[in-house]
């Protein structure tokens, strides 16, 4: 710990930093505001990188000059992040093998294990997972089985450590449905797979977000408690 030094201000830390790893808020337009104004402090050799879930990298990269964008990729790490393994290295079109190369080495080194994907929509587990958990809600909201039903089933049936309602309660219910309506505006995933949910909409209105708000599909002893 006692090399690990923060600060309020990122332009501080971004005058002399190798990899800058950003994890604000889930915002396209605030990411690339932030990065065009890392772009004119950071060095030439620094790399770039965005945790984001749902956001495309190329699109938050062009904020930045055409150097910069080809070191500027996606790290984005799974939560809770000092119990999750897996990093997903999300390499553009513009990225060359040293840099994507440096990013897999990197990973490693902190104890983590990467997969390699393209800057695809959600990524590799966000693009299979978003509509699972969309699809379990609907069973819900069709009368089809219980909240707890569902989840026990792909427990017990699938073996999932976390059955897909309590899922969505854990990402934030609004973090699901900002993920979905985004998909959905662009028309870069299949629609049917994101169609807009009465239910989910409701509860997110409601601020009944999951978790953090101790109350969604469950809930919860405590904001951030257990059910």
């Amino acid at each position: 710990m006692s090399n690990v030094k923060t600060s309020t201000d990122s332009s501080e830390p971004a005058k002399t930093a190798d990899l800058i790893v950003e994890a604000i808020v889930e915002n396209i337009t605030t990411k690339q505001n932030l990065f065009a104004a890392l772009d004119k402090i950071s060095p030439a050799h620094t790399i770039f990188t965005s945790n984001t879930s749902s956001l495309s990298i190329t699109e938050i990269a062009k904020a930045t000059t055409a150097d910069r964008r080809t070191r500027f990729a996606g790290l984005h790490f799974f939560n809770p992040v000092p119990a999750m393994k897996l990093v997903e290295v999300v390499r553009t079109a513009d990225v060359p093998d040293d840099v994507f190369n440096a990013l897999l080495d990197v990973t490693k080194r902190m104890g983590k294990i990467p997969v390699a994907c393209k800057d695809t929509p959600g990524f590799i587990v966000n693009r299979l997972l978003v509509p699972y958990m969309m699809e379990a809600i609907r069973l819900v909201a069709r009368g089809e089985a219980s909240p707890e039903d569902v989840d026990t089933a792909m427990k017990l049936g699938a073996g999932f450590p976390m059955g897909p309602i309590e899922l969505s309660d854990f990402v934030g219910l609004d973090t699901l449905k900002f993920i979905t309506d985004g998909w959905r505006e662009t028309g870069i995933v299949e629609p049917k797979l994101v169609e807009p949910l009465d239910l989910l909409d409701k509860l997110v209105s409601e601020n009944n977000l999951g978790r953090k708000t101790g109350k969604g599909f469950f809930e919860y002893s405590g904001v951030g408690g257990k059910k």
